[in-house]
């Protein structure tokens, strides 16, 4: 890219910060802790086979009932995935079975595609974007400051877009977007790897496969290093839908770990070297189910 084309992409993203800041969006965001029913029976044995709050197909039937508009258009981006030639059509298919015919698989794979004309066009026209799972590291480097990204962003913000992503698609939405690091042994200095993430949802940190990975102490060190972010921890089958960037309503047969750091009274992340574990006092957390609602305090 040329020093112009850098300037002009540098240029735009500065003009949408400066268009939103401060903006209530109207669209919804769906996040998602990953592996959502998608019509099966659970497993013999699983959590959810004795969960009366279990439901099937329930998070992407709210995702379908929030959609806008007659034959509305949804878009799924297996961007973040391996596979993205089996997961896409995945979710075509139970898009179909909850009767929302009108589905197309945008295939990004790298930042050329990401400006190929055809799929703008589509954003334009979406009602409703799912972002499948992954590594959110693709996501965001493939992704990020793309005039396709920048256009999600402003139809969020603008219109009454859905945006939902699932584990990795959920993982990218928030400003602050931890992509690598051990789960039981995260507190350990260093052992967590963050990075900014998509922005669409403002000083909120999400992580998913919540408590099946044993992740909170990730999500503690990295609001450590900034106790201004609220974390957001999703189980699997569990999802936050999040009116006006802040008002959560929780869905899905698991719980929504919310990690408050802004009352710590003392943290040594900043003392100790790395591979010394991290201490961190006096961290608020609320653990929500089904049908609880929570304000984000953001600034």
């Amino acid at each position: 890219m040329s020093k112009k084309q850098t300037d002009k992409a540098g240029s735009k993203t500065d003009n949408l910060r400066q268009a939103i800041e401060g903006k209530v969006p109207s669209g919804t965001l769906i996040a998602i802790g990953g592996a959502e029913n998608k019509g099966d029976e659970p497993e013999d044995e699983s959590m959810n086979s004795e969960n009366a709050n279990f439901e099937k197909t329930e998070i992407l039937s709210r995702f379908v009932t929030e959609l806008k508009g007659r034959n509305p258009l949804v878009l799924v981006i297996p961007t973040a995935s391996s596979l993205p030639e089996e997961l896409g059509p995945s979710y075509v298919k139970v898009f179909h079975d909850l009767k929302v015919k009108n589905v197309e698989v945008v295939d990004i794979r790298n930042r050329e595609d990401a400006c190929k004309e055809e799929y703008i066009e589509l954003v334009k026209k979406a009602a409703g974007i799912m972002f499948t799972g992954g590594d959110q590291l693709k996501l965001t480097s493939i992704l990020g400051g793309t005039d396709f990204m920048r256009l999600i962003k402003e139809r969020y913000y603008n219109d009454s877009l859905v945006v939902g992503g699932t584990s990795a698609g959920a993982a990218a939405m928030s400003t602050q977007m931890i992509y690598q690091g051990m789960s039981g042994a995260g507190f350990i200095k260093g052992s967590v790897s963050i990075t900014a993430g998509l922005e669409l949802l403002n000083d909120v940190a999400i992580d998913t496969h919540f408590i099946t990975r044993g992740r909170i102490v990730r999500m503690a060190q990295m609001l450590a290093t900034n106790p201004t972010f609220i974390g957001v921890g999703l189980e699997e089958d569990t999802g936050i839908v999040v009116k006006e960037g802040k008002e959560l309503e929780v869905i899905g047969s698991g719980l929504v770990v919310i990690v408050d750091g802004r009352g710590s009274t003392h943290t040594n992340i900043y003392e100790v070297e790395e591979g010394v574990p991290v201490t961190m006092r006096d961290l608020k957390v609320h653990l929500l189910g089904k049908g609880d609602t929570y304000t984000l305090e953001i600034f």
